[in-house]
């Protein structure tokens, strides 16, 4: 496969530096590169088990090596920092992915060793580099999440948040703590404390209740009974506490407060209710939020408007890094404004594909048979949109038969007879075996569409045509 079409299979985003290992991944190999990225403007992606010609060999017992080398990346690197790994599979090959953002903390050593990227080379700095490193970061300001914070860490801790994130933590295999550990060495390994005082981060993550201090951590929900912006809203309520939970418990209302679809199956009486948005998308898009906002300035926030038929979840601060919406429905390397905050929402499980967070909200929203999300910049901050099935009187919509959204969805783009691959294309479906058991299959079972060659099913002519119950369905409400 030629390279050019890896980096968009993958969601590797255009310009990016990307380095290709195989064979098997070795964190010998691989430290010196995360460090050479970490240090560099950009970052990059390391993908193991595609050789540099593009040809696919595969990772064996990939589960196993990529949790080991997260284990030795996390021992190894210092300053500590947001080093994503996971697995994704290609022509039913495993392949290890590492994205390495660009760091906010540099000199990145691997091993007590600072490297750096020169063109496709990962070389080991020299003195006068380094040096050179240090005094630019030295007249930087240092960002919100590394000052120090007011809080006491004898009163305003949450012990409780402390031992959820060691158990997570320990569960994930990206770290490990001895559960007896003291709560405060727990911080400190996690670099939310230093000098023995709480840093802001380390504040919003695990004091009891931060917005004492920072207002601006608090979350803001209205709920409007019309799609109109300047509607007056029919509830509004606040949420505030450590960042984990806080995140839950708005996830949670607004689980509860969209409507649902029910979805009764052919022969059966068991109804199955679809929440209006996908909760993929719903959670990605708060992690987002919360990891990504500027906390810096107390007039700040999150805020989520939601209406009948859109979802808003927005944020302080404006992209960074040159970052731009377009750049969002590719896949871009991640530049993160507060890697403390985002490295333990990582270690935690919360946050995966860290780039690449936007393809999952988009995937979540046409599987869903929904229109595809946008991102907008304005003065106030980042909005991410979403959009949903209107709700209906009650706020609950049935569904004949076994009919979704997603096919639905599919219906509409019928234009004559069409062809599997056309259909894809206009879906944006890149996976053919999804879209034959989830889409078309239901859809000829149901006698919604019908083949123009029915005598050979497997014909490459084989097109698609609705039928009149198929005419008919998508424009029902």
């Amino acid at each position: 496969m030629k390279i050019e079409k890896l980096k968009e299979v993958l969601h590797l985003g255009e310009g990016q530096n990307i380095e290709f290992k195989f064979p098997c991944p070795d964190a010998g190999a691989i430290g010196p590169a995360v460090s050479g990225f970490l240090n560099s403007s950009t970052g990059g992606f390391i993908v193991c088990g595609i050789d540099e010609t593009g040809k696919i060999i595969g990772i064996k017992n990939a589960d196993m090596m990529a949790k080991t080398l997260g284990q030795v990346l996390e021992k190894n690197l210092t300053p500590k920092t947001l080093v994503e790994i996971h697995i994704q599979k290609i022509q039913n090959k495993n392949l290890i992915i590492i994205e390495v953002p660009a760091g906010r903390d540099p000199p990145y050593a691997y091993k007590e060793a600072i490297y750096l990227r020169k063109g496709a080379e990962t070389l080991k700095a020299d003195i006068e580099t380094i040096r050179d490193i240090i005094l630019r970061r030295q007249v930087e300001p240092e960002r919100w999440e590394r000052r120090f914070s007011s809080a006491d860490t004898q009163k305003d801790l949450d012990p409780k948040e402390i031992q959820a994130a060691i158990i997570e933590i320990n569960k994930a295999g990206r770290l490990q703590f001895r559960i007896s550990e003291k709560p405060i060495t727990v911080l400190e390994k996690l670099s939310v404390i230093k000098y023995g005082r709480l840093t802001n981060g380390g504040d919003v993550l695990f004091s009891t209740n931060p917005a004492t201090r920072y207002p601006q951590i608090r979350v803001r929900i209205a709920s409007f009974t019309t799609g109109r912006s300047d509607d007056k809203y029919r509830n509004l309520k606040s949420f505030e506490g450590p960042l984990v939970p806080l995140l839950e418990e708005v996830f949670g209302f607004i689980q509860r407060t969209t409507s649902t679809a029910s979805d009764f199956a052919t022969g059966s009486l068991k109804r199955k209710d679809i929440p209006q948005y996908p909760p993929e998308a719903v959670r990605e898009g708060l992690v987002n939020a919360f990891a990504h906002r500027d906390y810096s300035t107390f007039s700040g926030g999150v805020f989520i408007n939601i209406y009948p038929s859109r979802l808003e979840i927005g944020n302080t601060g404006k992209f960074l890094g040159g970052v731009t919406p377009e750049l969002l429905s590719k896949g871009h390397i991640s530049v993160l404004r507060n890697p403390d905050i985002a490295h333990v929402l990582y270690l935690r499980e919360y946050m995966e594909k860290v780039g690449r967070g936007s393809i999952l909200i988009q995937s979540a929203c046409t599987d869903y048979g929904l229109p595809l999300p946008q991102w907008s910049e304005r003065e106030q901050g980042v909005t991410l949109t979403l959009f949903g099935i209107p709700e209906t009187t009650g706020g609950t919509t049935e569904i004949a038969g076994e009919t979704t959204p997603e096919m639905k969805r599919m219906l509409r783009a019928f234009a004559g007879d069409m062809a599997r691959r056309e259909l894809q294309a206009i879906l944006k479906l890149k996976d053919d075996e999804h879209f034959r058991s989830a889409y078309l299959k239901p859809a000829i079972e149901q006698d919604l569409i019908s083949l123009t060659i029915p005598e050979k099913p497997s014909s490459s002519k084989q097109k698609y045509r609705l039928t009149k119950k198929g005419q008919s369905l998508p424009n029902q409400k």
